[in-house]
């Protein structure tokens, strides 16, 4: 018996690829949430004409000096604090040298010895729920470049400095992930954290989120093998291709007996491969100095003190606490923290059905697919605003009233729902042959989409997983990218037209 159910037993999942163990690193760029930029008074605000927020100071025109952002430093020790990280309390800023047009300076102000946050660590869930701790090197303060543009203008590339000095925190892993899912999930625990703590917006269309991916390849045991790092990879399904298309050029290569060029590398998702950008002398090439224009940044204990006192209840502890006090499981814990505001709304909807008891009952049903509907005497949290007003929605008591069929003259309450003895028949109002076809329609036109709807989240969810919600985001921003991809080509194209008709009328 005991040999059966060890032949039965679950074998641990191996996640070698044909033999080969991965090994990813991750360097995350998070845009801070100021109104300014790190060394001068610019506005950080997205979409403005290019080059109309870069200052003197962004481009270290001579005679200027750089002032560092308060801000940016309790944001960094915050970041540190969530991650349960050391706060070195005297780091010092450096000139990471290298030629590039996006950087007309040549040097970018950034932490090479000394980076404000030391070593941490952050808790990923896997699809399996097992979870796994990944460490993370350090976290520094660093000022973004501009950005080049080579769509817009024909046979030439245009720089766009605006972004010169946008204040970012690099926050730099481990290499300790060894599988695409392990690299996905950390970086959306990130993203979630940087969000929930304020730091960030985490918008990845607009360049607040980013993430570089180190990837290698080794035999169990081995040492590791060189790596290649995918640059400024922008949406959670870009990252998941890159790594997956750079795991299988790697392996072709190694198995082929060749080497591997340690390099930085750009991925193309129309193409569906990456392509080298330019190669590494090292593993990591840049020039270092002191900067002579930035005084090191002292930190007391009673900065860190009241950054701590104000830092809000972490995810990991409100996920534990959810489990606890609402008797949630691991996997609904986990999708009600992706987000700090999906969080704070379930705990409205909580307190308003009648606390405890109720959530477990209410998460899948009334809070998942608004099933709720009939319950508008609970009572609404104070001062819980919109989520309270929908909180009201949810039935504390039992399972959701049975659905009538369609045709029994029936019209929507306030609740939400068709209440049998709402309609105008039982008002003393006689329902129409018409009527009745009307809300016959109505209802199988609901019914309609509501089976449509569902067919999209179940397609999603399989596509994204828990972060579906996320999925959908990505669409949508690929979507409106796209819309000013052929806005800016139809602009191009009447420009050429109406330029070619005053010429002809010129010649003319």
């Amino acid at each position: 018996m005991a040999q059966n159910n060890g032949k039965n037993a679950a074998k641990p999942k191996s996640l070698l690829i044909d033999g080969w163990e991965v090994v990813i690193g991750i360097e995350i760029h998070t845009q801070l949430a100021t109104q300014s930029k790190i060394f001068s008074g610019s506005s950080t605000e997205f979409g403005q004409d290019p080059n109309t927020q870069a200052s003197l100071v962004d481009l270290a025109m001579p005679g200027v000096l750089p002032v560092l952002n308060k801000e940016v430093v309790d944001l960094a020790i915050r970041f540190g604090l969530g991650i349960d990280a050391y706060i070195d309390q005297a780091s010092v800023f450096a000139r990471k040298n290298y030629f590039y047009p996006d950087s007309p300076k040549g040097y970018q102000i950034s932490q090479m010895d000394n980076p404000i946050v030391g070593l941490g660590h952050i808790d990923i869930q896997l699809e399996d729920g097992t979870v796994k701790r990944i460490g993370v090197t350090r976290a520094h303060l660093e000022e973004d470049a501009g950005k080049s543009i080579h769509d817009q203008f024909e046979g030439m590339s245009g720089i766009d400095l605006n972004r010169a000095g946008t204040p970012l925190l690099e926050i730099v892993s481990e290499p300790d992930m060894r599988s695409v899912e392990e690299a996905v999930a950390y970086i959306k625990a990130i993203h979630t954290l940087v969000r929930w703590l304020g730091i960030s917006d985490g918008n990845m269309a607009e360049g607040s989120f980013r993430a570089d991916c180190n990837v290698s390849l080794r035999r169990p045991g081995q040492p590791f093998g060189t790596r290649c790092e995918l640059k400024n990879l922008n949406s959670f399904r870009f990252i998941e291709q890159a790594i997956n298309v750079e795991i299988e050029r790697q392996m072709e290569i190694l198995e082929w007996d060749g080497t591997i060029d340690q390099e930085t590398r750009l991925f193309d998702p129309v193409k569906m491969e990456t392509r080298s950008m330019r190669s590494k002398e090292e593993a990591n090439d840049y020039r270092y100095f002191p900067d002579p224009d930035l005084l090191p940044v002292i930190i007391s204990d009673a900065q860190i003190e009241t950054a701590r006192a104000a830092l809000p209840e972490l995810p990991a502890a409100r996920r534990q606490r959810f489990v606890a006090d609402f008797g949630v499981t691991e996997y609904d814990a986990h999708v009600l923290t992706l987000t700090r505001e999906m969080s704070d709304f379930y705990e409205v909807v909580v307190a308003a059905a009648g606390g405890a008891a109720f959530s477990d009952d209410c998460l899948a049903g009334s809070i998942g697919m608004g099933h709720g509907a009939g319950a508008a005497d609970a009572p609404a949290a104070p001062g819980a605003g919109r989520a309270a007003r929908v909180a009201q929605r949810v039935r504390p008591h039992g399972p959701p009233r049975p659905r009538q069929p369609p045709d029994r003259g029936r019209v929507s309450g306030r609740d939400g729902g068709c209440r049998p003895g709402s309609g105008p028949a039982l008002r003393g109002l006689p329902m129409t042959a018409s009527a009745t076809a009307k809300l016959r329609q109505r209802a199988e036109r609901a019914e309609a989409m509501a089976v449509g709807m569902g067919f999209l989240l179940v397609k999603l969810r399989s596509r994204y997983g828990a972060d579906f919600g996320v999925g959908i985001g990505q669409q949508v921003d690929e979507a409106i990218r796209d819309y000013l991809r052929l806005e800016q080509a139809r602009a191009a194209r009447q420009h050429a037209a109406n330029l070619n008709t005053e010429s002809a009328a010129r010649s003319s």
